[in-house]
């Protein structure tokens, strides 16, 4: 088992991680093109990317890798042979179950211990990236603009020579107002040896500047106009690739272990909660209509302060007093003040806010990323549990079922994952419920492969389902009687009249019994006779157990006319009459399920007559046959 096992995981997980390594480059290829950056870098790039990616790429590739195992496995009918000999399904996965135990401890350390120092040198190098200039590679006919402070426009550029024809030049290093526009017929552009300054060296041009530094008070402008034969410019230009310090990042979330994002969650929450307490207070000591909270206490020779004595009011204040027999203008200023105050201690209250949900936030992600730590050996485990006896039932091997079976459970659990994180992230739910809510939704699935396998169920027959469908949605089942070839009990015609007869006696009563449509009341009172209706059910099954012993083919016809009788809770909703009372008051809730109640009934009292007719039927054919 481990030499067909471990292949194929080596084969899926490196296959996996070349995918969401390109799905990588595509996503940041605009920090990498044009940067004129080392090739040994962009090999560390993706060195560490890769790292960083193994926690999406190793449950993808266990899954597949199971699939593929057991579906080979199947397909070759070697399960079969194996649980001929007594080897359960269950004995066969022992050891690819003791694989996957030391794969998910493996995974573990990994992302404790490898992946934060991955992830804070991917970063680091990413950002280094991103803030390092572009190769210089200036176009014709176009304006470039990637040199900071700087346009440059070129009409031509000679290859051979690197001259640079009719140049333009626009310099806003020193603010728009004190713009500088340089025109030139040609030039020729270089790089200093440090690779820190661009050097350019113009011929036949002139400049325009404008000098509003030392405008006069006036508002004027001065502006100058220079010819020039010969001109040489430095303009700052760093092109060298200066990596970033690590601490920074390793400093963040992303670069922590368990005990160090431990330790950072404890100390966010204890300032929190401290912060917290000393808001609280704050709020609590505030002055209410100029009343301070504490009141000075001579008390056992020393004042101390004590909060003041609640005051209870026996008749509400009327605020409009306050300002009868004032003028318009004292009481519009009254109302202007204490909406100014009321203004200030809702900004000042969500300043405070603002604060703390950013620790809280804080708090957040470091807690996302604590719990990351176990969900990916978890994933492993389920994602072994499902694709091993879902293999063992598709029976299907290779690359073609079994990757499309991979792919569709992935990207369900792709996005149940996400959606947990971004609602853990959010606060919409705690961290330890959004991070485990994808393994949440798959352990039943998995439990369930497992059970149906273990059982050789039939998981995939459509048959079943179709039958669980129709008898939920309370449809109509087929009866099929098939003629048999060996009868042991022959058909004695007495008898079986008198079946027939009793099944109709017992079916007419029913039919007497509900000759109208039940009332609301009546419904969910009494409803139809669920006692009656078992016993008419199985004395329908007993007549068609007894006549399928006959030779006569026109009696097992008849015998598939017979419905198969069902006992829907629609038929009597509840056994108990406080039940029915209640949707009886509860008119609104009980109104549609009436609805559904009588339609149900109505069905089914059109069953029980055709068991009237189809009973007459097979009366006239044991009769025709009877000597």
């Amino acid at each position: 088992m481990l030499q067909s096992f471990i292949p194929l995981l080596l084969m899926t997980f490196f296959i996996c991680l070349f995918i969401v390594l390109m799905q990588f480059l595509w996503k940041y290829i605009d920090d990498l093109v044009g940067k004129g950056l080392e090739f040994s870098v962009i090999v560390e790039l993706f060195f560490y990317a890769a790292l960083t990616l193994v926690p999406m790429a190793l449950p993808l590739a266990v899954l597949l890798a199971s699939l593929m195992t057991f579906g080979n496995l199947g397909e070759r009918f070697e399960l079969t042979a194996m649980k001929a000999s007594g080897v359960s399904l269950l004995k066969s996965m022992r050891p690819i179950i003791a694989l996957m135990i030391v794969i998910a401890i493996g995974a573990f350390f990994f992302q404790n211990n490898v992946l934060p120092v991955a992830q804070t040198k991917m970063w680091t190098l990413l950002y280094s990236m991103r803030q390092k200039s572009p190769e210089l590679e200036i176009p014709e006919g176009v304006f470039y603009d990637q040199i900071p402070g700087y346009n440059l426009f070129v009409q031509k550029k000679d290859a051979e020579t690197g001259l640079l024809h009719n140049v333009m030049i626009y310099d806003v290093s020193a603010g728009f107002d004190n713009s500088r526009i340089i025109l030139a017929d040609t030039g020729k552009m270089s790089m200093t040896a440090d690779k820190k300054h661009l050097f350019l060296s113009l011929k036949q041009g002139e400049q325009f500047e404008n000098l509003k530094e030392q405008g006069t008070t006036r508002g004027n402008v001065p502006y100058r106009r220079e010819s020039f034969t010969e001109k040489e410019i430095m303009i700052a230009f760093d092109a060298n690739f200066n990596r970033m310090d690590e601490d920074g990042m390793r400093n963040q979330y992303v670069g922590k272990n368990i005990s160090e994002l431990q330790a950072t969650i404890d100390s966010v929450k204890y300032r929190v909660d401290s912060i917290g307490l000393l808001y609280g207070q704050a709020l609590k000591e505030t002055p209410f209509l100029g009343l301070p909270y504490y009141r000075r206490v001579y008390e056992k020779g020393a004042i101390v302060n004590k909060p003041q004595k609640p005051v209870t009011l026996t008749t509400p204040i009327n605020l409009d007093s306050l300002v009868i027999g004032k003028s318009a203008g004292t009481h519009k200023g009254c109302l202007t003040q204490a909406l100014n105050e009321a203004k200030r201690s809702r900004q000042d209250y969500e300043f405070k806010s603002y604060t703390m949900g950013d620790d809280r936030k804080t708090i957040r992600r470091h807690g996302i990323e604590l719990m990351k730590k176990f969900t990916l050996s978890f994933a492993c485990i389920i994602f072994f549990f499902i694709g091993a006896p879902l293999g063992a039932i598709i029976r299907k091997g290779g690359l073609g079922m079994p990757l499309v079976i991979s792919v569709f459970l992935f990207i369900f659990y792709y996005i149940i994952d996400n959606t947990g994180y971004k609602m853990a992230r959010n606060g919409s739910l705690e961290v330890w419920q959004g991070m485990w809510l994808s393994s949440a939704v798959l352990l039943p699935l998995g439990v369930f492969f497992t059970y149906k396998a273990v059982n050789d169920s039939a998981v995939f027959n459509i048959d079943a389902y179709t039958i669980f469908f129709r008898k939920l949605l309370g449809r109509n089942e087929v009866r099929n009687v098939q003629m048999k070839e060996v009868i042991i009990d022959e058909v004695e015609n007495t008898q079986a009249l008198m079946l027939l007869n009793s099944l109709k006696e017992h079916a007419t009563q029913f039919l007497n019994q509900y000759k109208s449509r039940q009332n609301y009341l009546s419904y969910w009172l009494n409803g139809f006779d669920r006692t009656k209706l078992h016993s008419l059910s199985k004395e329908v099954e007993t007549v068609v157990e007894y006549l399928s012993n006959s030779r006569d083919k026109m009696v097992i016809n008849r015998l598939m006319d017979l419905p198969i009788m069902r006992s829907l809770w629609l038929y009597k909703p509840s056994s108990y009459k406080w039940i029915g009372i209640t949707c009886v008051i509860l008119f609104p809730i009980g109104l549609p399920i009436y609805l559904l109640g009588i339609s149900s009934q109505k069905h089914l009292l059109n069953e029980i007559k055709s068991i009237l007719k189809t009973c007459d039927d097979l009366e006239k054919s044991i009769n025709n046959n009877n000597p």
